[in-house]
């Protein structure tokens, strides 16, 4: 899907990754959540390889095939959907590009409840897409999040 000049989101499972994008989605996973935010915690938890988890992966179209900008899962959890794993790398920050990954993730959850648990200070943006807090604040290893949820949506026509 195209998204605006030099950008697409690409959305796959686990097994239709190409095998550079799935080490990039990882290795910005790892920048960002274990160094960057320093919490140390198992990324690879076995979920990225569920057959009903749907990667979305934004890309620039530069000339190595695609960096990696940003990156998401959608989980299907039962009844509902979770997205999850939300990151831009530091370079595409303040570019409206987890706005890109989200709008594609709503799209994929269409007429489904959608859970996810937001840092803190990103509760406007999610809220922006009609999830709620639904819990008291936590601490996820020393970033403070909150459970949001959004009721199902109807499917469009």
């Amino acid at each position: 899907m195209s998204t605006s000049p030099g950008i697409h989101v690409l959305t796959a499972s686990f097994d239709d990754l190409p095998a550079r994008t799935a080490y990039d989605v990882w290795r910005l996973r790892q920048q960002v959540f274990v160094v960057e935010q320093d919490c140390p915690y198992p990324d690879l938890d076995g979920r990225d390889l569920e057959a009903t988890t749907t990667h979305v992966v934004l890309l620039d179209d530069g000339p190595d095939g695609g960096t990696v900008l940003g990156t998401l899962r959608v989980l299907d959890d039962g009844g509902w959907a979770r997205i999850g794993r939300v990151v831009v790398a530091p370079s595409g920050r303040g570019k409206g590009l987890a706005a890109l990954m989200m709008d594609e993730a709503m799209g994929l959850c269409e007429g489904r409840e959608v859970r996810l648990d937001a840092q803190t200070g990103l509760t406007a943006f999610y809220a922006g897409y009609g999830f709620e807090v639904t819990g008291p604040e936590f601490d996820e290893d020393g970033i403070m999040h909150v459970p949001m949820s959004r009721a199902a949506s109807p499917a469009r026509p």
